[in-house]
């Protein structure tokens, strides 16, 4: 695993502790002028008039949940290019929650509370400013290089596929990930009950479903082909997007077996991943095909049987003059 993923990793968690420890302060120092049922679901239709209502202790326990999980999920899965996403999800969200606090100190009944649409405008403010701050931090991060011995595809004794001068072949399969099949089909549910209940909550609600479903269930089941053309990536209900490294790009494949601390450490997480050396589509561990290109670059997707499309593509760039 690369060196500066410790590094890289204190740096996504620091902003949610700070958020967090921030908000505990704040709910400490506010404790006698918070009513026991606290407003926390407003609609646009009433002026941020508050429609939905839970109790102070309940409050306190999902509110914290929420930024330990948002953290939790930045710490394990961000890439240094992508810190200052980190430090925006935490004052976002930390901004959001301190202000819905804001708005129920005092309240003699807690049906009163209004949540205007300004404080869309300072969490938005909010997220700018740390986003900022986690940008500049990245400049404290190596940049990735390879986490130690690669393969160099290509070689003499990388795995061919016997074929004749005049045969032609093809090699294809689909392969998929459930958790993000089922985290996108719960993403886009969300879409019609946000339109539906129209409050201004529940449409960033649908926006974030679209935002998350559609390009995670494109991703969540690919099929990956290799034939004269070299290695296509695409989903697999429709042609596009697709991904794709020309045969004249090959310089060899080979095979590489990826764990959990592999594509973390490498790759950075699961799902399309683009690093300093590599790029890749990464659904789950396993088999992986990985593609030397003839900038230095590698291209990886996690499929089964791919020693066969290994030796297929090192075959093909044989013929193709590329080895």
């Amino acid at each position: 695993m690369n060196r500066a993923t410790p590094r890289l990793r204190a740096l996504a968690a620091l902003p949610f502790a700070l958020v967090l420890a921030a908000y505990l302060l704040l709910l400490a120092l506010w404790d006698d002028r918070l009513p026991d049922t606290l407003a926390t679901h407003f609609t646009a239709a009433g002026g941020g008039r508050a429609d939905g209502f839970t109790g102070r202790t309940a409050f306190a326990v999902v509110s914290a949940g929420l930024l330990l999980g948002l953290g939790g999920g930045w710490t394990v899965l961000v890439r240094r290019t992508a810190l200052w996403g980190a430090w925006a999800t935490a004052g976002f969200a930390g901004a959001l929650l301190v202000l819905l606090v804001r708005d129920n100190l005092d309240a003699t009944a807690a049906a009163q509370v209004v949540s205007p649409f300004t404080n869309l405008l300072l969490g938005a403010a909010a997220a700018a400013v740390f986003a900022l701050a986690g940008w500049a931090l990245a400049s404290l991060v190596p940049k990735a290089g390879p986490s130690g011995p690669v393969e160099r595809p290509g070689a003499a004794d990388a795995p061919r596929l016997a074929l004749g001068a005049g045969e032609v072949a093809g090699w294809s399969r689909a392969t998929g990930s459930r958790p993000l099949t089922v985290l996108s089909a719960l993403a886009l549910a969300a879409v019609p009950a946000g339109l539906l209940l129209a409050p201004w909550p529940a449409a960033l609600l649908a926006l974030l479903g679209l935002l998350v479903g559609v390009p995670g269930l494109a991703l969540a089941r690919v099929r990956v082909t290799v034939d004269r053309r070299g290695v296509t990536v695409r989903p697999s209900l429709v042609p596009r997007p697709r991904v794709r490294v020309p045969l004249d790009e090959v310089v060899g494949a080979s095979v590489r077996e990826l764990d959990t601390a592999a594509v973390i450490g490498d790759f950075g997480g699961w799902g399309y991943r683009v690093r300093a050396h590599r790029t890749g589509v990464v659904l789950h561990t396993g088999e992986a095909l990985v593609v030397r290109r003839d900038s230095g670059r590698e291209f990886a997707v996690t499929v089964p049987d791919a020693h066969t499309a290994a030796a297929l593509l090192n075959t093909l760039a044989d013929r193709h003059g590329r080895v």
